[in-house]
């Protein structure tokens, strides 16, 4: 067997499964402007794990979410809580409150937070992007790492090391449970990252084309008629992010070719941009954050759909790997 776990009957069983009770090693990514009540109660009544994106809501509005996600599912869930939003004392306090028993932490130090989390009986698990900030955030105290790679969409990596390359080196680094993420939307590429060392994977652009993400159909539309190099990395000086190439992204360009400092750079992103975009449908004007993998996916299924058919795959795959 060249990954962790093992099948038993129509379900996996590793440290990831039990770590965060679910049937299937497969977790929906907290994506702004996508990642709702709506989406992540699918995702975990599909038997995957579904996450609420904080990272576009206020404290009383993420409240909501995770109140109307109590109601729709009775399965695990948690929050994805970027660390160096405003009012994270805010965000922290609703998800104490609430008893959200999983977060994951992204985008800060791990170790401002996770202990007073861990008090209150929370999973923390963090999102890196090197080998060096995952052996950091294992001595903070995380239960597990996201290893995200140079594919993923939305904000990324300066370091803009690859999933395939990443996985590995994050698996020899630290002892506690690795997630894959970054350019994964099949049971094949979720193979992949099992075989290289994760215990799950997590999958943001995959789930964004779904009837159930809180996205614009405009943006859906554009992801799922993007193709392959439709996607950039970009604002690399300011905070690196993945976006569909439009009038935006080339102003984004204009501006860092005539050599233009973060002030200018953030006076041209201005506020709202990536609500404008994902959440608005201004496909022109807005940001629009998306995964190299868009250019693969073709169509928007239902959340429950995409459980399965990554699955079914997955569980082929590692019974015949090498058939074609």
């Amino acid at each position: 067997m060249l990954y962790s776990g093992q099948f038993t009957n129509n379900t996996f069983d590793n440290r990831i499964t039990q770590l965060f009770g679910i049937q299937y090693p497969i977790v929906q990514a907290g994506m702004i402007w996508a990642a709702g009540w709506r989406l992540a109660s699918a995702v975990s009544n599909a038997g995957a794990f579904g996450i609420i994106g904080a990272g576009s809501m206020y404290p009383e509005v993420l409240r909501e979410h995770i109140q109307k996600c109590k109601a729709a599912t009775t399965k695990p869930f948690g929050v994805n809580l970027p660390l160096l939003y405003p009012d994270i004392d805010k965000h922290i306090q609703v998800i104490i409150e609430e008893r959200v028993p999983i977060v994951l932490t992204s985008a800060g130090n791990p170790k401002t937070w996770t202990s007073k989390l861990k008090a209150y009986g929370i999973t923390v698990v963090h999102v890196v992007s090197s080998a060096k900030f995952a052996k950091k955030s294992e001595d903070a105290g995380v239960d597990a790492v996201v290893a995200e790679g140079f594919e993923a969409g939305g904000h990324n990596g300066r370091e803009e090391t690859t999933t395939l390359v990443l996985i590995p080196a994050v698996r020899e680094a630290v002892k506690i449970p690795v997630i894959a993420a970054g350019g994964i939307a099949t049971g094949r590429a979720m193979f992949a990252m099992m075989s290289l060392g994760a215990e799950a994977v997590q999958m943001g652009t995959r789930f964004v084309c779904s009837p159930e993400a809180s996205s614009h159909p405009a943006f859906k539309e554009a992801v799922v008629n993007s193709n392959e190099g439709d996607t950039i990395l970009t604002l690399k000086k300011l905070t690196p992010v993945r976006l569909i190439k439009n009038h935006f992204y080339q102003q984004v360009q204009e501006a860092e070719n005539k050599g233009a400092n973060n002030e200018e750079l953030e006076a041209l992103l201005g506020r709202a941009r990536a609500k404008k975009g994902m959440f608005e449908g201004n496909l022109e004007e807005g940001e629009l954050e998306i995964g190299q993998v868009s250019g693969s996916i073709h169509e928007i299924k239902p959340a429950a759909q995409i459980v399965a058919d990554v699955w079914n795959e997955f569980k082929a795959t590692a019974e015949k790997p090498f058939t074609y």
